[in-house]
């Protein structure tokens, strides 16, 4: 009991740690928003898969009152493919496309990620990428290239990281830290910690940091108690 009792308050101070760090973010306002939702699609994901198919409404859902948020899935698994598709504006599309995929065994391609998310901003912006992802087989030096790209261009990382492997972790707070994101880990059994943390990015992408304030304000007590330390 003592265990989970100390897991539950770190992954607490973990997502307050990162509410700080979205709403610190330099505001961005104007305009849709556009946010890329990259997930690793390979086999040990395959159960937060589906979880994240059922939760991505609140990506849209809670930017409903900000102008509006165009997103675009990009995904990695097997032997090499790497897909993004069209950014898409309404729940039903973003699930159909999810819907769409079935994870397969591979290595992780985070890179591909990173590079394609500098290729887009760099056509036209994007605001914010989302990773969800549960380990790092890829060099170090590379990611961490393209996470400085990012930062330059002003489209911060939010790093979502499954699970407790500690390379991935360690790679992943490079990256959110490079890109000027953030990171926080979540657990496969705590569906509601990733429900407000897409909504979050949803938010910040949107409206910026101060939307993402005026969301916390009226959001579930939940979200409401690990924001009072900000305050």
């Amino acid at each position: 009991m003592a265990d989970k009792e100390l897991r539950t308050k770190s992954d607490k101070q973990a997502i307050d740690q990162f509410i700080h760090q979205v709403r610190t973010l330099p505001a961005k306002g104007g305009g849709e928003g556009r946010l890329i939702f990259a997930l690793d699609a390979t086999a040990s994901r395959e159960a937060t898969w589906d979880q994240a198919c059922h939760l991505q409404s609140e990506l849209f859902m809670a930017t409903e009152d900000l102008g509006g948020l165009a997103i675009q899935l990009c995904y990695y698994r097997g032997f090499g493919e790497f897909k993004a598709t069209r950014f898409v504006n309404e729940t039903g599309q973003l699930l159909n496309l999810m819907n769409g995929v079935s994870c397969l065994g591979g290595r992780t391609q985070i890179s591909r990620v990173l590079a394609h998310a500098v290729k887009e901003t760099r056509a036209k912006a994007v605001k914010a990428v989302v990773f969800i992802g549960d380990c790092c087989e890829e060099p170090v030096d590379e990611l961490c290239h393209s996470a400085g790209e990012l930062g330059l261009l002003r489209t911060p990382v939010f790093m979502f990281h499954e699970g407790h492997d500690p390379h991935a972790k360690a790679v992943f707070q490079q990256v959110s830290k490079l890109s000027g994101g953030a990171y926080v880990p979540f657990d496969r059994n705590s569906p509601q910690v990733l429900k407000d943390l897409m909504a979050a990015v949803a938010v910040y992408a949107s409206g910026g940091a101060k939307a993402l304030e005026d969301f916390s304000s009226r959001s579930s007590a939940e979200v409401k108690r690990l924001t009072q330390q900000i305050r």
